[in-house]
């Protein structure tokens, strides 16, 4: 028994020397070690996210922006118990009315978080900034975070006041850290534009591994991004967006899209893609417009007139004798929409007809042997290139050269009205806003301005991709055949005309999935145009795709008419008047009152108003 004491005795004195031991070490060895250790090792610096700068449309409307959330925490340890034990209980009342909680029940977790030091107590998240403004001011809370322990983290959440108009394009940019989502111009305009520079605060380590703010102050103050001042209309891009729609739904649609540029500057007014959802809605998943390849049909005749024009193959009286309505190249037919075909008929008739084997024969036989030359004229007027957009995900054309994988004898046939190639929506669109500016070939444009505040940083010009795609004489010529297509009785689009509003443009229904028999033909409708015909101020495209089949399928009859509906709205909200030459036609009109009026003109008329539709007040 006593060496069994002995032995316990020795083991006691022992551990208890190692105690002391370790206890020495602490206190006089390790000291200066370990209180660095506790004062840094159990602090880092955490990035506070800087402000995204907002997107304004070009009339002021804010399209996107950063709206800050901020949670509150509470540290129950830090006041002054006579302090405490006044206001806790006013504090809960306070927070029981704006949290819709039990006061009392809110006033027990807190003092029991006293008791037990709990120096991190959540009292609410996801506050906007009012509630947080009107918690700031709570009893107790009132007295800042060094006597009433109130604690405030904030984080910065995307928002867009006008979704869904345009909410593709406006996009969104996500750093997930393996990888990076960029889209439209948030992706496009992240990098030292919207996105600004993250500020650093000290925050340090407390219980259950939450992390609290160190310092009132922030070791490093963030610095908000640039806001973006783009080039969409908020009027247009609504007029666009809801017509589309609304057409969409009525063919049943799979998809469509509609763009509308200003013919001077290149500069995108509207811009809407729509996609079906599987519970028959549409929303803006995908920028059809910038991204997606197509073969255009009979929109491409257009390019195909121009290139055999400036090569001199034809002219407008130029006559094509397609037999039955049919046109054989090799042991494959090209057939015209309408049976029986157009007999013999000159290229401005066949143009104001969308007859493709009319254009097979111009192009199949004025460039027979020379195949190069039509592919050629196609590049000089760049045709083939990206337009260079500032936004990712547009796709490069695709027009074959001879030699290339894919060309056959039939590609010249084919590619005349629109097929075996391929291109974007807004390439064919930047092509037909040539013709609307004279041959003057210009970049869309997405964005105006770059700003801080009401200082302008950055303008954004207008970008000349050809100062002149054709001659003069060749851009007459397509004007004037782009006009008899809506205005001409044989035109296809004739059912848009309307003298008051003149309207230019060419009608497009191409097959897809022809490839693979009668029965999975689809159909993509499609219009492209300007307007006014007269004096251009706008350009157009609207593409449908797979309209339902049983219901009509032509470009003139899906695609056509929410083009026109476009149009005439814009002009009917928008203003456009000529003060000068109206006031000039009233003042030597005979029925024109002695005194100089003061004109206002319905935005639907044009060049050929009369006075007895001017609003005379």
């Amino acid at each position: 028994m006593m060496r069994r004491l002995l032995l316990v005795a020795a083991f006691m004195l022992l551990f208890g020397g190692l105690i002391s031991y370790k206890l020495f070490q602490i206190q006089w060895v390790e000291k200066d070690e370990l209180k660095h250790s506790a004062l840094y090792d159990n602090r880092k610096l955490e990035p506070i996210e800087a402000k995204r700068g907002s997107i304004y449309s070009v009339d002021g409307a804010l399209l996107a922006t950063s709206v800050s959330s901020y949670s509150v925490h509470f540290d129950p340890t830090v006041s002054r118990g006579d302090l405490f034990e006044n206001e806790i209980g006013l504090l809960c009342d306070s927070l029981a009315q704006l949290l819709d909680r039990d006061a009392r029940g809110l006033e027990a977790k807190l003092r029991r978080a006293r008791q037990e030091k709990d120096r991190y107590v959540r009292i609410a998240s996801n506050l906007d900034y009012g509630d947080y403004k009107r918690l700031e001011r709570f009893p107790l809370f009132q007295h800042g975070r060094g006597k009433g322990g109130l604690i405030v983290d904030s984080k910065v959440t995307r928002k867009k006041p006008l979704d869904p108009l345009a909410s593709r394009l406006v996009g969104y940019y996500l750093d997930e850290g393996t990888k990076t989502y960029r889209v439209g111009l948030e992706g496009g305009f992240n990098d030292h534009v919207l996105k600004g520079e993250d500020g650093l605060r000290e925050v340090q380590r407390i219980q259950k591994g939450l992390w609290k703010p160190v310092n009132l102050d922030n070791t490093k103050e963030p610095r908000d991004g640039y806001d973006l001042v783009t080039t969409i209309h908020s009027n247009i891009q609504d007029i666009t967006h809801s017509t589309l729609s609304q057409v969409l739904r009525q063919y049943r649609a799979e998809r469509g899209l509609a763009v509308v540029m200003d013919v001077k500057t290149g500069a995108i007014r509207a811009m809407s893609n729509l996609n079906m959802n599987p519970d028959s809605t549409y929303s803006e998943t995908y920028n059809a417009a910038v991204a997606d390849l197509y073969e255009p049909g009979s929109t491409f005749k257009l390019m195909s007139l121009i290139a055999a024009l400036e090569d001199k193959k034809v002219d407008t009286a130029t006559t094509f004798h397609a037999k039955f309505g049919q046109y054989k190249v090799y042991d494959k037919y090209i057939y015209d929409s309408r049976r029986g075909g157009y007999g013999a008929i000159n290229l401005a008739t066949a143009f104001a007809v969308s007859s493709n084997t009319a254009f097979a024969e111009m192009i199949n036989e004025g460039y027979k042997g020379s195949a190069q030359a039509f592919v050629n004229r196609l590049y000089s007027m760049k045709l083939h290139e990206p337009l260079g957009l500032p936004i990712e995900g547009e796709q490069a054309p695709l027009i074959r050269y001879p030699g290339d994988k894919g060309w056959s004898g039939l590609s010249l046939a084919w590619m005349s009205h629109g097929y075996e190639l391929l291109m974007t929506p807004l390439q064919v669109l930047a092509f037909y806003n040539a013709i609307a500016n004279d041959g003057r070939y210009i970049k869309p444009r997405f964005v105006a301005e770059v700003r801080r505040g009401n200082q302008v940083v950055r303008s954004f010009d207008t970008e000349v991709v050809h100062p002149s795609i054709a001659s003069t004489k060749t851009v007459k010529i397509a004007q004037r055949l782009l006009a008899d297509v809506v205005e001409k009785p044989y035109g296809t689009a004739h059912k848009l005309y309307d003298k008051h509003f003149p309207i230019a443009g060419k009608t497009g229904t191409a097959q897809i999935n022809y490839q693979l028999g009668k029965e999975n033909v689809d159909y993509v409708s499609s219009f492209v145009g300007y307007f006014p015909a007269d004096a251009p101020r706008y350009s157009c495209i609207v593409v449908v795709h797979r309209p339902d089949k049983n219901d009509k399928i032509y470009g003139a009859d899906v695609a056509g008419p929410v083009f026109k509906s476009i149009a005439q709205k814009i002009y009917a909200t928008s203003p456009f008047v000529d003060q000068v030459r109206l006031e000039t036609q009233l003042t030597q009109s005979p029925k024109a009152p002695e005194q100089k009026p003061l004109v206002s003109v319905t935005p639907l008329l044009t060049s050929e108003i009369t006075q007895a539709e001017i609003a005379i007040k």
